[in-house]
């Protein structure tokens, strides 16, 4: 699942790339949602593997900090990305004739600037939250991965400040973004079902069917993995370990095939740069 999460998401980048019918604000989105599908993946999964493979059950503090601040930066990222998608449809179907003129590349590089501003900017407290508290309780992480309340759990202080930051504020931002993806796709539909052909109508939701499919691939397991960790109490410790590993997991193998299933565009590109590529 890993390698073809990698593989998936490094071949529909390079297609992104060296395709210039490719360079549109939709696949400038895509390439970034699997980059961001690459680094969630590449975080977690290798020293997960190393757990289970060769019982390398040991990291240090720093690089725990570390994985920890890669991991919920690009889980917010990627929900702003998904965001910004979803806009790029509402453009693209509501207002086609202005598509041009609203989404240039500057303001493409400036939404690209905000995602990964309001990830970052959200996420690093919480490492000064972390290195604030004083460890002196066992040092055994019970996960696969480090993620900020699991590492907040083994100090002998109070950590009200870490739940409070940690389950609010990340949440809001991420929980803004479902409220705004839900209002994009409401005016999308109603615009779609005052279309006066059904061919046009398909068309639409064709193009949007795709993007629809990535946004519950992404959110249904985040939010069931974040409630049941946070309400679950009676729901036995290893199914939020398996449901955690396959949340990472699961999504950024999926995502390319699904891009790669429903958009003709990625099809045509893949197979021109296989094409080229086998003439060489």
């Amino acid at each position: 699942m890993y390698l073809t999460a990698v593989l998936g998401n490094g071949a529909l980048i390079l297609v992104v790339l060296s395709e210039g019918t490719l360079h549109e604000p939709m696949y400038v989105f895509l390439s970034m949602l699997a980059g961001t599908d690459i680094l969630l993946s590449t975080t977690t999964v290798p020293k997960a593997l190393a757990i289970f493979w060769v019982h390398a059950r040991e990291i240090a503090f720093d690089a725990c900090i570390t994985q920890m601040f890669f991991i919920h930066v690009a889980f917010v990222a990627e929900s702003g990305i998904l965001l910004a998608m979803a806009f790029d449809c509402y453009v693209a179907i509501c207002a086609p004739l202005r598509y041009t003129t609203i989404l240039t590349p500057m303001v493409i590089g400036k939404m690209t600037l905000a995602i990964w501003g309001r990830s970052i900017g959200t996420i690093f407290p919480i490492i000064f939250l972390l290195k604030r508290l004083p460890y002196c309780r066992t040092n055994v992480i019970p996960h696969s991965y480090c993620e900020h309340i699991g590492v907040a759990r083994l100090a002998c202080a109070d950590i009200t400040v870490n739940i409070c930051y940690g389950f609010s504020v990340p949440m809001a931002s991420v929980l803004v973004d479902v409220a705004l993806i839900g209002v994009s796709y409401t005016l999308i539909l109603q615009a779609v079902f005052r279309l006066p052909s059904q061919d046009a109508r398909h068309k639409a939701l064709n193009t949007c069917g795709s993007h629809i499919g990535v946004i519950l691939l992404f959110f249904i397991p985040s939010f069931f993995t974040f409630l049941t960790h946070r309400f679950g109490k009676n729901i036995p410790h290893r199914v939020h370990i398996l449901l955690a590993n396959l949340y990472v997991l699961v999504p950024p193998m999926l995502n390319p095939i699904i891009y790669g299933a429903k958009t003709k565009q990625i099809r045509d590109g893949m197979a021109h740069m296989l094409s080229a590529a086998g003439k060489s």
